[in-house]
């Protein structure tokens, strides 16, 4: 009997992804073990090997399609002894298997309704614009069954009635793209009123567009690593309370150890590799800062594992140091350098960016002073570094002296960290930081 191939989760927070390349083709036998396509996620390119020996029967996903929906039908394996004859009637496309389309789309929009004219005031004050959301039409059940979920969804916020629709997916089913046709060519599509003065945080693109000429602005369809950062940036400063700690490190002692060892060695150690490994110290020094919230109980982690943010195109990931506090310096700083390269390159495999117990985000290298970061969830806290700088400071005798400094900043998840924890690590790490030889203790 034919067998569905589907479109894999390569993570636990991973809903779509592209299909970039097949490596087989129709016909081809494939045994287990072999890689049959790759799938480019919004962090990295995974090759997606068999798990059953057979014939590829066909192929319904083309390479290069973007948004395929996790679960979905991409291809159908052939058993042993059967030919293409055997898909007479086989049901290739399951309740799960919606494949969204190449063709990119907006945010669906919603319908804005203006409200009622106040009263005249001596005072006159911006009104909010009342978003209403389109209820979903009522569904013929002929066509129900043979209507992808994402389609289904679209059309329910564009106001279409999806039975008039007509479909041109497996067997006549109705997919997104289908949908789109049917927005693009007027079918019941709302008229969204344009709104004016202050707008509502919850309007979406269709309220936003309206506030611009036409001609004012470029729109660019967001990728899939933006996506994701939107959406969880967005989740965690909402509803993670963040609370934030700001302090001064001397690094004079710092950058004249760096050019001692960089002096002496094959391997040139960053000011960013101090940093990482005096977090991990600290962490250890100070383990009530190395926690995560699981919403009823909190992790206690006993290895400083340290994501380090890393700028890609379109937007950053968070490659992990794992066991930062046992690495020596020279070995950080190899393991640091081969990970932002190969993070770049979206080499990296989910365990290499997935988890960490402690995150560092350093703008130093980019002129910023101060800054403050959203803690990478289900991390308890996140360490900002600006960039050192030469300050007038007081000594203790009274005298004024210029000397390099650096502001970092912790965020702290206050329901595990609190003030007293966050301001103990922050004592701790700055020990570390400007007396770089007690590292080696």
């Amino acid at each position: 009997m034919p067998i569905n191939i589907l479109m894999p989760a390569l993570s636990p927070t991973m809903e779509s992804g592209k299909l970039s390349t097949w490596l087989v083709k129709e016909g081809d036998s494939v045994s287990a073990g072999d890689v049959m396509c790759e799938i480019e996620t919004d962090k990295a390119t995974m090759e997606v090997e068999a798990v059953d020996e057979g014939v590829i029967g066909k192929i319904l996903v083309d390479a290069g399609t973007e948004d395929v929906l996790v679960n979905a039908t991409i291809a159908v394996l052939l058993e042993e002894g059967e030919d293409v004859a055997a898909l007479d009637g086989f049901d290739t496309v399951t309740q799960v298997a919606a494949v969204a389309q190449a063709a990119p789309v907006a945010a669906a929009p919603v319908e804005v309704v203006k409200p009622a004219a106040a009263a005249p005031a001596p005072v006159v004050v911006p009104t909010p614009v009342k978003v209403a959301p389109v209820a979903a039409p009522a569904v013929r059940s002929d066509k129900a069954h043979y209507s992808s979920p994402l389609a289904r969804r679209i059309a329910g916020l564009e106001g279409l009635d999806i039975a008039l629709v007509k479909g041109t997916g497996p067997k006549g089913r109705i997919i997104k793209r289908d949908v789109l046709d049917a927005v693009k060519n007027g079918v019941a599509k709302p008229q969204a009123a344009k709104p004016t003065g202050f707008v509502s945080t919850a309007v979406d693109a269709i309220a936003v567009k309206a506030l611009y000429a036409d001609d004012s602005y470029e729109e660019v369809a967001a990728d899939g690593i933006r996506k994701v950062i939107a959406k969880r940036m967005t989740e965690t400063a909402r509803d993670v309370p963040h609370i934030f700690l700001t302090i001064d490190c001397e690094i004079d002692a710092l950058l004249s150890a760096r050019k001692g060892l960089n002096a002496s060695g094959d391997v040139k150690i960053s000011v960013n590799d101090f940093v990482i490994k005096a977090a991990a110290l600290a962490l250890m020094k100070v383990p009530e800062a190395n926690a995560s919230w699981t919403g009823d109980s909190i992790l206690m982690h006993k290895h400083a594992d340290i994501s380090m943010a890393v700028a890609i195109d379109g937007g950053l990931i968070t490659p992990i140091i794992v066991g930062a506090e046992k690495i020596g310096l020279a070995k950080l700083s190899t393991t640091t350098k081969d990970l932002a390269k190969r993070a770049r390159d979206k080499k990296l495999t989910p365990s290499e960016y997935q988890g960490g117990t402690f995150s560092i985000s350093n703008m130093g290298m980019m002129g910023i002073k101060q800054f403050t970061s959203i803690i990478n969830s289900p991390q308890g806290a996140i360490l900002s570094i600006g960039s050192g700088e030469k300050r007038v400071v007081v000594a203790d005798n009274g005298e004024f002296i210029a000397k390099t400094m650096m502001t970092v900043t912790v965020a702290c998840d206050h329901r595990v960290i609190d003030g007293s924890i966050g301001a103990a690590f922050l004592a701790a790490f700055k020990g570390f930081i400007e007396q770089p030889v007690s590292m080696l203790l």
